[in-house]
């Protein structure tokens, strides 16, 4: 298990803020409804002085003064006692026993005082004062019973009312400020603990430090990029074709740059798109990564191997009934039932058969894998799910490496684990992994530094774009045309707006 730092722990509330604040807010509203809803309670205090009669004298009076700090702690238990209460409860006419009335006394002795004050507590103010009052004569009398020696008239110690309780003009509780403030404190607390505590049973990667962790448990496949959630996506299949240069088009770009570096002496040529799990965004990452790696001049094809639920040819708007699977049964050849997509090809999956597994680890779909590599710069292949289905594994032997796709917020660190494990179980290639749809402003940076618009800022970008075909083919180019691949034998399909697929995004 990860040992935590204030760090983490400060990552878990940000990400969490929203709970925290509901719950601050909630609290806070507790303590205006208990404020609202509790009877206010009025406080009235008397205070009284203790002293000893007939000492005249210094010494005495030091004496005396000392024992009367002694005697008046003492003096406060008496003070609720019956023999004071009942009296009172019965002068007063209270409609309560000793016992209730004592449960509404409080008493006080100010440290290295001689003073005696006495507290009645009631939800009427002008009783509390009487109460407090008639508490307060009583007590004194009763003292003097106590302390009067046997055989004489007068008590040494004397107690004298110095200050009379007086009607009490605010009650003392509910005090709005302070329910208020602790309605917040405990809203907030328990929000945080709700935060941290989810975090921990939140196995879902939700970082690429997550991810990260994840794959060096399997062995140590890097992360190759993270790719921003964009909720136009189902309306823009290809990133670049809406924004050139926004932010999740630079994250495309990025994963491809990431691509050629994973083994400069030997690059992947034919890369195989998988996740997990289904809805993790893999047909998304296969046509934006096909996109980028045409658009920096290279040949491309994007093959729909997933055999199950297929979605390329959905996504772009093309034709799904003849394709992979047409090829692989000898009823065409590729060249018959490729498509354009501007500037990649695409071979759709064809009539889906009865048993994937099987022909995905064919020497048949070796052979068309291969014939395509020998056609195309690279080859992109969206797969099936890993964990779910065989699928994938079984075309280890066709492809150079597999890239995962792993869902912020969704797919489990074990999921991610266990994906790649069992893809090197069959000796397959973990090029690395990607995160998909992370939030803006949650899980990886965001720097800001894009182009500028200004008049010229279409011609601009549309050179730039260019540039890698003008020097591929060494010719000139239109200024607004992109040049297309070949039709093959005439059956190119134009693309059409992209529709939601089973695992597009």
């Amino acid at each position: 298990m990860d040992i935590l730092d204030l760090s983490d722990y400060l990552r878990f509330l940000v990400r969490r803020w929203r709970i925290i604040a509901a719950l601050g807010l909630l609290g806070t509203a507790v303590g205006v409804f208990v404020t609202h809803t509790t009877t206010p309670q009025y406080q009235a205090t008397s205070t009284l002085f203790v002293s000893l009669q007939d000492w005249d004298d210094s010494v005495k009076l030091n004496q005396g003064n000392s024992f009367a700090q002694a005697r008046v702690r003492s003096y406060a238990e008496v003070v609720t006692s019956p023999y004071v209460t009942g009296p009172v409860s019965e002068l007063l006419r209270l409609d309560m026993t000793p016992s209730q009335l004592a449960r509404k006394i409080t008493t006080e002795v100010p440290l290295e005082t001689v003073l005696l004050k006495i507290t009645a507590t009631d939800t009427e103010p002008a009783r509390a004062a009487r109460i407090s009052n008639a508490v307060a004569h009583r007590f004194a009398e009763v003292i003097a019973k106590i302390e009067r020696p046997e055989g004489s008239r007068l008590s040494p110690v004397r107690l004298s009312i110095t200050t009379h309780a007086t009607k009490p003009k605010t009650p003392t509780s509910p005090n709005l400020v302070l329910n208020l403030a602790l309605g917040l404190v405990a809203g907030l607390g328990l929000g945080a603990g709700l935060a941290v505590a989810r975090e921990a049973l939140d196995t879902s990667v939700r970082s690429r430090n997550d991810l990260t962790r994840c794959l060096a448990e399997a062995g140590g496949p890097p992360v190759l990029g993270s790719v921003a959630l964009d909720q136009s996506a189902s309306r823009h299949t290809v990133a670049a074709d809406d924004d050139a240069f926004g932010r999740r088009a630079e994250d495309f770009r990025r994963l491809r740059t990431n691509l050629r570096f994973v083994d400069i002496d030997a690059p992947p040529k034919v890369i195989a798109v998988t996740s997990a799990v289904s809805a993790e965004g893999k047909t998304s990452i296969s046509i934006n990564l096909a996109s980028s790696l045409a658009e920096f001049g290279s040949s491309v094809c994007l093959v729909d191997a997933d055999l199950r639920r297929p979605s390329v040819a959905s996504a772009l708007g093309l034709v799904q009934d003849a394709g992979l699977t047409t090829v692989m049964i000898g009823q065409a050849n590729a060249e018959d039932v490729m498509q354009s997509a501007g500037a990649f090809s695409v071979l759709a999956s064809g009539v889906l058969p009865p048993n994937p597994a099987e022909m995905l680890g064919s020497e048949q779909f070796r052979g068309v894998v291969r014939a395509l590599a020998d056609r195309f710069d690279h080859v992109v292949i969206d797969t099936a799910p890993v964990l779910p289905v065989a699928d994938t594994p079984a075309m280890a032997r066709a492809v150079d490496g597999y890239l995962l796709a792993a869902r912020y917020g969704k797919t489990s660190r074990g999921q991610v684990t266990d994906a790649v494990r069992t893809l090197q179980d069959v000796g397959a290639t973990v090029l690395g992994s990607v995160l998909n749809m992370v939030p803006a402003k949650g899980g990886i940076e965001q720097y800001g530094y894009g182009y500028r618009p200004h008049a010229s800022g279409r011609r601009e970008r549309l050179r730039l774009r260019l540039r890698p075909r003008l020097r591929r083919r060494g010719g000139p180019a239109t200024i607004g045309a992109f040049p297309a691949p070949a039709a093959p034998s005439g059956k190119d399909t134009t693309p059409v707006a992209a529709q939601e697929g089973g695992d597009h995004h």
